[in-house]
Parts: structure tokens; C-alpha cells; sequence
């Protein structure tokens, strides 16, 4: 593949609200995951993996922490001179003083046509910054070229009793797409969008400008895709077969972080010819103390533990004090889980305090009574650099976020589906 055969843009601008407090102040592709990861770095590593050197990535939602984490791309081989990574932000455009956020996914890819017609790509690929898999795209590449498409759609079988979740593409026997149904209530295949695209440029490019006339949130599923149907543009469904996670709320979250450890992973992160590269600090080893006991679970680089960590994931510089117990849980980076605690099936942002004898993910599954969308799973969620007092307990379904004290919590608990969030409820 030549340098600018083909480029990415990369949409990373999603708010990720069903992830709650964890994307209180950061973008959804900028949360942690893995442990040493955050989410963006998996389509990063897969572009770089695929030969793709040139990648705008779209940034609109709290994007501070983002543009820190890409910075020139040096981890991921894309600080170059020509193609490389450039962070694209919505911007003021000529004499209007005004900005325009980007309203829809197209749209995003439409304010940003001077910057793919410098690139003069034949070819532009199209994703999402907040899944979770590993995949070749110079393959979707040479599948595109063979059947001499417009556009390739990357697809993966669901269960049919689950496809009126996803954007459907109804293909004739060889994949090539006929219609695409948005939430069918009666599917006809079980073929779902994953939301990464291939396009011969001038076809998108035409398609683009032509439905800003007329759609001011343009958005791929909705208007692009149907518009180049309707003018018969051959498009065709390219399937994918191995891991695929949208971890678009805190169960698909912690369910990912959880395949990571499994004693055959479902998830790779292991494998030396498809490295997911990532923008890390240097960090002193793990250390497990005298008493410490780690048993199916990733301890990134600086943890120490001195109690017991099962079937976990911890980011750097997680300690874990004396007699303290962490099980089925995400604890992110710089936290501290104090001597005694005990934390089951809960989700720890970066840099949190959690004091001695705390017990969290106990008692009844209550459904969260002031987010009951989001935490509904049994899962606890505690938003970064919270502090929790010594020797209180907390139930299942709970959020907590900030400098929370013993007043927060009544009789010395804060009860399953309940919030103690400083600043409103997230």
C-alpha cells in the first residue's frame, strides 16, 4: 500500500455518557483500559499494524486528556514528516467568528474535506475511537479494490434475536449490500455495522457535500450510506470474525477488561505481531509484598500489593495495602486501596483514595435510583481522584465521586443504588 493509498480518520469525539463518572472529564477513547491501555490506542495500533500512516483523529468532547495522549504519536510510529497523526478540533472557518461543533458522523468527515484533499488519498478509511479489537485493515483494503466498491462496510454476525439493536446490512448471497435498516424491528439479517468504513474518496466526497445541502447532522447510517444506495453505488459487506467490543456501557467495560484475564484470553494483548502500542510513562516494576497473593489478573508496571488481587485488572502505580482484598474489579492508575478493605465486582478511576476496613459491592443488586440506564448491572462506580473514609460500606449499583467524608455516608453506609457525588449527580 503506497503512503496515501489510503488514510484514516478517526472519530474520538463521543461525550460516552452511558459510561457515567468515568467520562465526567474525558472523552470515552481516553478512558483507561487493559490496565497500561486507553481505548483509542486499539484502532491507533491497528492502523500503524496495517500499514496506515496517515491518521486525522476528530476530537470534540472534553479533548484535553486525548490530544495529551496521542501528542505526535510517537508510540505508534506516526510522528512523521509527511502523513503522521494530526488531531482535528472543530474550528472557525473563514470570516465567521462562530465555530460549528461537528453534528453527526459525516458531518465530522464534511469539516474536514481540505484536510483529506491535501492528503489526495485514493481511498479513506472510517472509525470509531471506542472499540475494543484487533483488525487488518489492508485486508478490507484489497476486498474493496476487488469488487471495485464505492464503499465497504465492516460487519459482524449477530444473534438475529439481538439484531434490531444494530445498523443492519441486508447483502445478496455474494455481501453485496441491497439495503441497510437502522434498529429493524423485524431483521432480515443479522449482519450488524461495526462502524468502520472504506471509501473511494471522490464517491464520499461527492456523497458529502451533496447531503450537507440537505442534512445539517449528517451521519453515515442515516444519510450517507441509504444516498449512495439509492444511486446505486456498489457497496459491499466485508465480515469480521474475531473479537469485537463496543464498551459503550459499564457492564460491556468491565466485561472486556474481565476477557483480558481469562486463562485463554478471549482478547490477545500478548502477541508479539499485532502489538497494541500505547503513550506510557517509565515505571518501576510490579512488587508483591510479604502476605500478597495475585492470582489471575493483570498488575501494570508500579503496582505494589501487600493483599490479595484476584481475577483483576490494575493500572500503574495501584497499591494495594495489607490484608486488603480486590476481586473482579478495574482499578486504574495511581489509586490507593487501603489495609483491610475489601472491593468486589467494582470500577476504581485514576487516582482515588479508598480508606482501611472498607467494604465496596455488597449487600442487594439495587438498580441505581438516580441513573438507573447506567448502573444497573451490580457494578459500583467510583469517578476519579475520590477519596473514601475509613471503615464504611458500601452496596451494589452505587456511584461516588469526589472528597466524599463520613457525613456522606449514613450510619456508616452508603446502601445499594444509592450516590454520594459531590458537584450533582453524574
Amino acid at each position: 500500500m503506497s503512503k496515501n493509498e489510503m488514510i484514516a480518520m478517526l472519530l474520538a469525539g463521543g461525550q460516552g455518557s452511558r459510561l457515567g463518572i468515568l467520562t465526567r472529564k474525558i472523552a470515552k477513547p481516553a478512558v483507561a483500559f487493559g490496565g497500561m491501555y486507553r481505548i483509542i490506542d486499539f484502532p491507533l495500533s491497528n492502523c500503524v499494524n496495517s500499514g496506515v500512516n496517515s491518521v486525522g483523529v476528530l476530537t470534540q468532547y472534553q479533548p484535553l486528556r486525548l490530544n495529551q495522549h496521542i501528542g505526535i504519536g510517537i508510540p505508534w510510529d506516526l510522528d512523521r514528516k509527511s502523513g503522521g497523526v494530526t488531531v482535528l478540533s472543530p474550528h472557525v472557518k473563514g470570516g465567521d467568528e462562530s465555530g460549528e461543533w461537528f453534528m453527526g458522523t459525516a458531518n465530522a468527515i464534511y469539516q474536514n474535506i481540505e484536510f483529506i484533499d491535501a492528503a489526495d488519498p485514493e481511498y479513506v478509511l472510517i472509525l470509531s475511537g471506542d472499540h475494543i479489537y484487533k483488525m487488518d485493515y489492508s485486508k478490507m483494503l484489497d476486498f474493496h479494490k476487488e469488487n471495485n466498491c464505492a464503499a465497504t462496510i465492516a460487519v459482524l454476525e449477530v444473534p438475529l434475536d439481538e439484531a434490531s439493536r444494530f445498523g443492519i446490512m441486508n447483502t445478496e448471497a455474494d455481501d453485496k449490500i441491497y439495503e441497510f435498516e437502522e434498529n429493524p424491528a423485524n431483521p432480515k439479517s443479522n449482519l450488524a455495522s461495526m462502524g468502520i468504513y472504506i471509501f473511494t474518496w471522490s464517491k464520499l466526497r461527492e456523497a458529502l457535500i451533496e447531503d450537507n445541502k440537505v442534512h445539517a447532522n449528517s451521519d453515515f447510517g442515516m444519510h450517507i450510506i441509504p444516498r449512495m444506495l439509492e444511486a446505486n453505488e456498489i457497496m459491499y459487506a466485508y465480515r469480521f470474525k474475531d473479537y469485537w467490543k463496543d464498551v459503550g456501557t459499564i457492564e460491556s467495560y468491565w466485561q472486556a477488561n474481565m476477557d483480558l484475564i481469562e486463562h485463554v484470553p478471549s482478547f490477545n494483548l500478548y502477541e508479539d505481531f499485532w502489538k497494541i502500542y500505547t503513550n506510557t510513562e517509565h515505571q518501576p516494576p510490579q512488587y508483591v509484598g510479604e502476605g500478597g497473593v495475585v492470582k489471575k489478573s493483570i498488575a501494570s508496571n508500579g503496582c505494589e500489593i501487600y493483599g490479595t488481587v484476584e481475577n483483576s485488572v490494575l493500572g500503574p502505580e495501584v497499591i494495594v495495602g495489607k490484608g486488603a482484598v480486590v476481586k473482579g474489579s478495574i482499578i486504574m492508575q495511581g489509586t490507593v486501596i487501603g489495609e483491610g478493605t475489601v472491593i468486589e465486582r467494582c470500577i476504581i478511576d485514576e487516582y482515588c483514595v479508598i480508606g482501611s476496613n472498607v467494604k465496596m459491592g455488597i449487600g442487594e443488586d439495587v438498580i441505581n435510583e438516580d441513573k438507573p440506564k447506567i448502573y444497573n448491572t451490580g457494578i459500583t462506580v467510583v469517578g476519579e481522584k475520590t477519596v473514601i473514609p475509613a471503615n464504611v460500606e458500601i452496596g451494589k449499583n452505587c456511584v461516588i465521586f469526589g472528597e466524599t467524608t463520613e457525613a456522606d455516608y449514613a450510619e456508616g453506609k452508603l446502601p445499594s443504588g444509592k450516590s454520594a457525588v459531590k458537584e450533582g449527580v453524574e
